[in-house]
């Protein structure tokens, strides 16, 4: 009988590529980056981890074997999701593998506004010495977290030290440590007036698509700063571009956007009062050992025992 196949479309390493080879002798295990190392495999695949755009052509079509995705990242939005619940193949994401490298890219951007950092290092690079009116800190104000997931719980833990009033909004609106009100969706408008801080930290769904606009904008404080770390659909970008060039917010940190990368004619590159970074915030010297350690050899296990994986279990109907 001829072995089953798992693809891994990663470079993993060779001490997690032993591991696993180890774990489920009876599949072949195909490992690598490069398309040209797993594209030939692709359609005999059962188990495919690090899913690319093109397996959809070559792993989703009639007669295929697979059985079961493990996603590299924690969205998956990006995946066809409609046709792997019609086909009955298991998605699992890398959901809680970011949560500290995020949380710290939140914050890391919540300082350096607050702060004025990336303000003080423009001024470096012109030998310029000046205070730029910085009277602002973090301590003692309120934070709102729009989608209270793994990285939400650690950014309210770390929003703790400094002594922060924790406000969050989750799609079930169950408490959490370190959080002090929890709220449903359908209040948003009432937490973002409240908050010094806003946070988003949601996927794409159908429902978040378009959540920010300039109504939900103009609901801020004028004081107040947007970071978003979640996806860039979640929000209307060309009316948080309208909100920050009429003052209706303070200023804002953004890792994603709606076109990545971002194009070169938007205005946000030069606003004074915005950082952006390259979709970077999830990157983390950990990722792999995360993604393998904690996440896909757990999974695999019950797969091999013809359970079905439940950590980071996708649900359809939710979109994550």
């Amino acid at each position: 009988m001829s072995k089953r196949l798992m693809l891994i479309t990663q470079n993993i390493g060779e001490n997690y590529t032993q591991q696993i080879r180890e774990l489920a002798p009876q599949f072949e295990v195909i490992v690598g980056k490069d398309k040209k190392i797993w594209e030939p495999y692709a359609h005999e695949a059962e188990i495919v981890v690090g899913w690319k755009k093109d397996l959809e052509k070559l792993s989703l079509v009639e007669g295929s074997n697979l059985r079961w995705i493990q996603a590299w990242s924690a969205g998956v939005n990006s995946i066809p999701l409609p046709t792997l619940s019609k086909n009955g193949i298991v998605l699992t994401s890398a959901n809680g593998v970011h949560a500290y490298p995020i949380s710290e890219t939140i914050f890391a951007l919540m300082l350096g506004l607050t702060r004025k950092i990336h303000t003080y290092v423009k001024q470096q690079q012109q030998k310029e010495w000046h205070h730029a009116q910085m009277n602002l800190e973090i301590h003692g104000k309120t934070i709102g977290i729009i989608g209270v997931g793994e990285i939400g719980k650690e950014a309210a833990k770390i929003a703790k030290a400094f002594r922060m009033h924790v406000m969050g909004v989750r799609h079930s609106g169950k408490p959490t440590d370190n959080v002090d009100e929890m709220f449903t969706p359908d209040k948003l408008h009432e937490v973002l007036p409240k908050c010094d801080y806003v946070v988003v930290t949601l996927p794409l769904t159908d429902e978040t698509d378009g959540m920010f606009g300039l109504k939900e904008f103009r609901k801020m404080k004028k004081s107040a700063f947007f970071i978003n770390i979640g996806r860039g659909e979640v929000i209307v970008e060309y009316e948080l571009i309208q909100a920050l060039q009429e003052n209706s917010i303070a200023g804002a940190g953004l890792d994603v956007f709606i076109k990545e990368p971002l194009q070169e004619d938007s205005p946000l590159w030069n606003m004074d009062n915005v950082i952006i970074t390259p979709h970077t915030s999830g990157s983390t010297e950990h990722y792999t050992k995360r993604v393998i350690e904690d996440i896909f050899i757990p999974n695999l296990k019950h797969y091999l025992k013809n359970e079905k994986p439940s950590i980071n279990l996708v649900d359809y109907k939710k979109g994550y």
